[in-house]
């Protein structure tokens, strides 16, 4: 499979070298140059495949040759080590848990594919490749404990200093190692800025080898695609208009979902759930894509006024705004509402849900008044102990701490503050 740059300026590359780079030399996200759908066999027998088998058979052809069927199947065994399960809400709305890998986020996944391709990669590469990434929350955490000790690989995070939670900050900051964590004085996009801008620097890239662990990446990006599948697996036989309500920021997991689709996953329909960063919500109702500047909310991994994979999902609808919008539907919502949906999916259905995860499913309870055949699957993107603050004092409970995290909580911060990509392009030539 090859790549080729959606600013169209770029020559076209291997797997190997979209995930080595990142980002394409002339600014824009790699994407395959083509996608084959999976055999009508493979959908009427996936009840019998095992989950790794499902992984396999959806990816292997967006790594072949670079990554050997033998080294894949490895590489998905141990990126796919903990559960998807699948919780009842209501008669027509699921929860699809997606926090139970180690750092109890949906990210898990991407970050752990991602980390092993690039160990395979630089097996036996004597240079390191630095990993920068931005985070406006559980990136950072999941990057972090994917790459942590692997070989040849230096990984640096930027954030948002003061904008992400207690926990997710401890989970970036107190790994040491081969983990550099950077507190930026601004938002979530001025964090991703700053990574761009670094992929650009030819005095940069002339003495160091830059890529990105963000869902730019295509080794981040591809393997969410897993679980709309292992969904599909569970529910295909007692609902047939699946519908996915998926809490959106940088929209790659969305996408993600978008090419399980193109591939054959007989998907109904897709909900782009948004806080009060809303700019494909407007793009919908004005058919004006407008970027704005982050907002910062509770939900704050979905802070994002710049969507970097929006472009993705416009290229897999050749551009057509009638053909995206009859596949995505997108709702907004405020703190205020969140705060109300973490409280009733609490007190009326028993669910402690997170921000992102209230947000979800308030879009699916939009969506079900005009759609009530469908049977739509909320994304829970994270554990919601890791929004403990928040969710304690709006559903007034505790919430039990999962050991992992309260072993992170326990360890020190360490951080470097900066304000400017001065600072981090210092820091990079400084190390």
């Amino acid at each position: 499979m090859n790549y080729y740059s959606l600013n169209m300026k770029a020559p076209n590359t291997t797997f190997k070298e979209a995930v080595v780079k990142g980002l394409a030399p002339d600014k824009g996200l790699y994407f395959p140059e083509s996608i084959t759908p999976l055999s009508k066999s493979f959908f009427n027998n996936i009840q019998d495949l095992s989950r790794h088998e499902i992984a396999f058979e959806a990816i292997k052809q967006f790594v072949s040759p670079d990554i050997p069927e033998k080294e894949l199947k490895l590489i998905i065994e141990e990126t796919l080590n903990f559960d998807f399960p699948i919780v009842p809400i209501t008669q027509n709305i699921s929860s699809l848990e997606l926090f139970h890998g180690p750092t109890l986020a949906f990210k898990d996944v991407g970050a752990r594919f991602m980390s092993r391709c690039l160990g395979y990669f630089n097996k036996d590469n004597n240079e390191n490749i630095t990993v920068l990434v931005a985070t406006s929350g559980d990136t950072g955490g999941a990057v972090a404990h994917g790459f942590l000790g692997v070989k040849g690989v230096d990984v640096v995070i930027l954030y948002p200093s003061g904008k992400v939670s207690d926990i997710q900050e401890k989970q970036l900051t107190t790994l040491g190692k081969n983990i550099s964590a950077l507190e930026v004085d601004g938002v979530f996009d001025d964090c991703q800025d700053m990574v761009k801008q670094a992929f650009l620097d030819k005095e940069l890239t002339s003495v160091m080898q830059l890529t990105s662990a963000n869902s730019i990446n295509v080794a981040r990006w591809l393997p969410q695609m897993f679980y709309y599948f292992f969904a599909y697996q569970d529910l295909s036989k007692q609902h047939k208009n699946i519908v996915f309500s998926v809490p959106s920021g940088n929209f790659g997991n969305i996408c993600a979902g978008m090419m399980a689709q193109r591939l054959g996953l007989p998907i109904h329909h897709f909900i782009a759930a948004n806080n009060s960063n809303n700019v494909v919500t407007n793009y919908l109702k004005t058919q004006k894509y407008e970027p704005q500047p982050a907002i910062a909310t509770i939900s704050n991994a979905m802070d994002v006024g710049n969507p970097s994979n929006f472009i993705r999902i416009e290229e897999l609808f050749g551009k057509s705004f009638n053909e995206l919008s009859t596949h995505l539907t997108s709702y907004s919502y405020s703190d205020e509402a969140t705060k109300k949906a973490l409280k009733r999916l609490y007190f009326d259905y028993n669910y402690i849900a997170d921000p992102h995860g209230a947000v979800g499913f308030l879009a699916a309870e939009d969506y079900l008044k005009t759609n009530p055949n469908a049977h739509c699957v909320v994304l829970e993107t994270a554990h919601p102990a890791k929004f403990l603050d928040i969710v304690e004092e709006t559903i007034r409970e505790n919430i039990e701490l999962p050991a992992q995290l309260d072993k992170v909580m326990k360890k020190k911060k360490k951080s470097l503050k900066m304000a400017t990509y001065h600072d981090l392009k210092y820091f990079l030539l400084n190390r």
